[in-house]
């Protein structure tokens, strides 16, 4: 057994040092809930009736008591094509909970919003905050206190997170989660890109613009790149919390089945485990291991904010210095789009997170000694799932079946994960070197300062961003308007980089999982509201970014200059509602939380 890589051992410890008095408390909290679970023999008929009254075909079974029962929180809706199959899965779970002697109840919904349909529109300032949402409702799904283990059913970019957030508040129930796999492969990546850097330049229209897109995004499952929904699913591996080799199998076939079955059986199986519950699943270590898989995955820059906020909900406390120092040590072993040329189903053909995973054990990157929601540890996660006469079996997985998208440790794309931390007189902000070409990791220029996307897309049309620039999009942070995504700056600002210019972006809001080629600072706290330094910012302040030295500054003395006024007020498409969201938010890389936040967590 490989002895654990020192700073990965070191990054550990420090945070179980860090966490010790929050994680302490919210395991004594746990413990309690567990010693509270009510009896459900002495609990009131009335209660039990009306519990009981829509189950009709385990009505039986749940008088008779006895019967584990499975809490389903799903995140169904037809809007997310990865979420799409879940319409099916409930009344499919009970019948494999029947199997077993056991039953299941959808104890609630969650809402799941779509970031590919919100992109650059109004809405997309409820995304990040409809983790918190998610995890409020799924609190208010478990509150019933009439289930014995808890199955999440979520995939995509807040939804997973916001999942395991609510669900970390009845830790001491054994919790899975359970994916439904990405569609098949479409048009190529490459193709993807080039059509939507033509339209960007105004050399194709909008019908071969859609067609382009509906050729990508065409039938239900999961996106295909690798955004935060499929590193979603690579982090659940990490952790455990999936039956081992579920996060990229297909909908609608045999192994999927196999799997979403060996779900339901195993959360009746260990109903009553304290050792297994989720709350012991998700300690240090497996946040570790979280971190671990990002970074040697190239996975989305979402997560910077969302490990720390998952965390946080098991008392554990997890920064961007231990991001970065992790990072230092972690190789690059996978190359998938917008990193590499293949998607997610070639980087499972090709050994996928078995393969990735089995490479981290043996270099001593990850945790082996986690507590899994299988019979063993994480090491029963470096093999790869398959059927033996309909039956689910495990195999070996050997080599890589592509060394373009997957590489051992010890020869990787990087030697580093590509997700370091920058810092200076403008504050602290993640850049994600994994998809930058090393040339451009140090940019330093004038800046243009804007308040919003539409306005960058109207300075590139006129020719006014046509030099060596660096953006600045301010008031983006989660007090200002919720930290939307701005991934439609990635196709003008990919032009002018093409183009020959120098160009980077500087941000308090996020550029997603499909963050690509161009170097950028995003996340950056504090935020321009209540007086960030971007707040400062001048068009024409020089500004140098260099990820090779962790810096992140500006010349101009912002000490002697008043702070920019908020620009905007959010309202419509539901913005105002989440007023008391945006208050209450801590700072991007606490998690950028309200709900934690609020709870003093």
């Amino acid at each position: 057994m490989s002895k654990l890589h020192d700073t990965v051992h070191r990054v550990t410890q420090r945070v179980i040092e860090r966490s010790r008095p929050g994680r302490s408390a919210y395991l004594d909290l746990m413990d309690r809930e567990a010693e509270r679970a009510p009896d459900r023999e002495a609990v009131s008929c009335s209660n039990l009736a009306h519990a009981y009254a829509g189950a009709t075909d385990d009505q039986d079974t749940m008088k008779a008591g006895g019967a584990h029962n499975i809490g389903i929180v799903s995140a169904y809706n037809d809007m997310l094509s990865a979420h799409q199959p879940y319409g099916r899965y409930p009344e499919r779970m009970k019948i494999y909970a029947r199997e077993v002697g056991a039953t299941a109840q959808v104890a609630g919904g969650t809402p799941a919003m779509c970031d590919g349909v919100t992109q650059g529109e109004d809405g997309m300032e409820l995304s990040l905050f409809s983790r918190d949402t998610i995890a409020l409702a799924t609190g208010v799904a478990l509150s019933h206190a009439m289930y014995d283990s808890i199955a999440c059913l979520g995939i995509c970019d807040k939804i997973v997170p916001g999942l395991l957030m609510g669900a970390l508040r009845f830790g001491n129930l054994p919790c899975l989660f359970v994916p439904s796999g990405p569609m098949p492969s479409g048009v190529a990546n490459k193709e993807k890109q080039r059509v939507r850097q033509l339209y960007a330049e105004g050399k194709v229209g909008r019908e071969e613009l859609l067609a382009s897109e509906m050729g990508s995004y065409h039938s239900p499952g999961t996106c295909t790149f690798y955004g935060t929904a499929n590193s979603n699913q690579m982090m659940m591996e990490m952790m455990g919390l999936h039956i081992p080799g579920a996060a990229f199998v297909q909908p609608g076939t045999k192994l999927r089945q196999a799997l979403d079955r060996a779900a339901v059986h195993r959360l009746a199986a260990l109903t009553g485990s304290k050792e297994r519950s989720l709350a012991r699943c998700v300690d240090e270590k497996a946040i570790i291991n979280a971190a671990v898989g990002l970074l040697a995955t190239g996975g989305s820059t979402n997560h910077a904010i969302h490990i720390p906020a998952m965390a946080r909900a098991a008392g554990i406390v997890f920064d961007w210095t231990d991001l970065s120092e992790l990072s230092s040590v972690v190789p690059l072993v996978a190359r998938v789009y917008p990193n590499g040329s293949g998607d997610v189903n070639h980087f499972h053909d090709a050994g996928g997170m078995g393969y990735v995973i089995g490479e981290l054990l043996e270099a001593g990157l990850a945790h082996r000694d986690i507590a899994t929601v299988w019979d063993g540890d994480l090491s029963d996660y470096a093999r790869e799932p398959g059927l033996d006469d309909d039956a689910l079996a495990y195999r070996d997985i050997g080599a890589s079946g592509d060394d373009t998208m997957l590489r051992p440790v010890a020869t990787p794309f990087a030697r580093d994960g590509g997700m370091r931390l920058v810092e200076g007189n403008l504050g602290r902000a993640c850049f994600k070197t994994s998809a930058v070409d090393e040339e451009r990791w140090t940019i330093e220029a004038p800046c243009r300062v804007f308040e919003d996307q539409p306005s960058v897309a109207e300075a590139f049309r006129k020719g006014e961003l046509d030099r060596d620039v660096i953006v600045v999009v301010r008031f983006q942070g989660p007090r200002a308007n919720g930290m939307p995504e701005l991934h439609k700056l990635t196709p003008p600002l990919g032009v002018l980089q093409d183009r020959g210019y120098r160009v980077a972006l500087v941000t308090d809001g996020r550029m997603s999982g499909a963050s690509g080629k161009v170097p950028a600072a995003i996340h950056c706290t504090p935020e321009a509201l209540g007086g960030g330094p971007l707040a400062r910012l001048r068009d024409g302040d020089v500004i140098k970014l260099c990820a090779t030295t962790g810096s992140l500054s500006t010349s101009a003395d912002l000490d002697a200059r008043d702070p920019a006024p908020d620009p905007r007020a959010a309202w419509g498409v539901g913005r105002e509602m989440f007023a008391m969201f945006r208050l209450h938010a801590d700072g991007a890389e606490q998690g950028a939380s309200p709900m934690l936040s609020a709870s003093g967590l």
